[in-house]
């Protein structure tokens, strides 16, 4: 069965509140355990900060920061509230949340129907055999009927989040983040990231991102799919609001809605079913390219939701991450023009937002960090 996400207990000793004035803007409720330093709660306010301002989202996000020992090559990792909707509401609140032009494609692109058929592999169920990599269209079950996001998504969207207390959270929060206690970082961005050191802000902005809802299923069936455990695909109950926007020509010809398989083949961020494609995914740490489905391909300078990071680099938010978060539910603010291009990361992983059940932790890499 799925290897249930473990839980590192932590005291949360400071909470604070990090909003933009004027306008509707996102407000993040920041626990921080007795791990967190000055430097760092600083830090992660100013990446609270930094999202606030981009996003117009009158919605409050209950997070807690903390240290702790992680993987080896691993520097962060998140984990968050993810609760179900059944895939008609979830259209239905994209149709009534859509403000901009990027919305409009997108939700019209996705099926009015309520069950999404997916194009899915290494399934139990597979038609061309148990735990098949061969992909096949699967129309039937929860996982065609249900669409799992993050609380934070989910508010932006105005639906209503679950109570949980995910990861190190000591009470019912929205998400945790928690960073390596043996990373070197450097938490000025003012004088540029020292050579030896990684960017603290630029990390805590990415691991947020993974609350806000960049998060993708097929993380859930890559890791827990691998010879002799394989699983029925009813039991796939992961694709996410991203997901929504995962798509290939091979997903399109057989008629699916979108691409829910892991493996190598190139996975396309497209908002009409790959008739545009203005990014690409990382595809797997099993059974793909070797980063998690919840983030932009490796190497492509994406975004700030990429999964790697190299000493020295400076993160920053582009365009494409903002469209990304912009057809999950999200506003986005005048001041999305302060975030442009980012440089092109190479080396230490950065750890996606752990999906319930799921084994692995996501971060930025340098060799092996996830």
């Amino acid at each position: 069965m799925p290897i249930p996400r473990a839980i590192i207990p932590l005291v949360p000793i400071v909470g604070v509140c990090i909003s933009a004035p004027a306008k509707a803007h996102p407000t993040f409720d920041l626990t921080f355990t007795s791990s967190v330093g000055t430097q760092a709660r600083n830090a992660t306010i100013e990446a609270a900060a930094n999202w606030s301002a981009v996003l117009a989202d009158n919605v409050t996000i209950k997070l807690t920061i903390g240290f702790s020992s992680l993987s080896s090559g691993v520097v962060a990792s998140a984990t968050a509230a993810e609760p179900l909707f059944n895939v008609s509401a979830v259209r239905a609140a994209m149709v009534a949340d859509a403000k901009s032009s990027n919305d409009a494609t997108g939700v019209s692109h996705i099926p009015n129907v309520s069950a999404l058929p997916l194009y899915i592999n290494y399934t139990s169920t597979n038609p061309n055999g148990a735990g098949s990599p061969i992909p096949y269209v699967d129309s039937t079950g929860a996982d065609n009927t249900n669409i799992r996001m993050t609380n934070a998504n989910a508010m932006a969207l105005g639906l209503t989040p679950v109570a949980q207390r995910p990861g190190i959270c000591a009470t019912n929060c929205d998400g945790s983040i928690i960073f390596s206690n043996t990373a070197s970082y450097d938490y000025d961005r003012a004088d540029g990231i020292g050579s030896s050191s990684y960017d603290f802000v630029g990390l805590a902005m990415h691991e947020i991102g993974h609350t806000l809802g960049f998060i993708s299923g097929v993380d859930f069936l890559d890791t827990n799919s691998t010879s002799p455990n394989f699983y029925p695909h009813t039991l796939f109950v992961h694709v996410t609001p991203l997901d929504l926007f995962r798509c290939t020509a091979a997903s399109v010809a057989a008629g699916a809605a979108l691409d829910y398989t892991a493996g190598p083949a190139t996975k396309n961020f497209s908002l009409d079913n790959c008739d545009t494609i203005l990014g690409t995914f990382s595809t797997g740490v099993v059974h793909g390219d070797g980063y998690q489905a919840s983030h932009w391909q490796n190497g492509l300078g994406l975004g700030i939701m990429d999964p790697t990071i190299a000493r020295g680099e400076l993160l920053a938010v582009t365009t494409l991450d903002l469209t990304a978060l912009d057809v999950m539910g999200w506003d986005l603010s005048a001041q999305v023009g302060s975030f442009t291009d980012i440089p092109e990361p190479n080396a230490l992983l950065l750890s996606a937002l752990g999906l319930l059940g799921l084994a692995a932790a996501r971060v930025r890499r340098v060799a092996a960090d996830q």
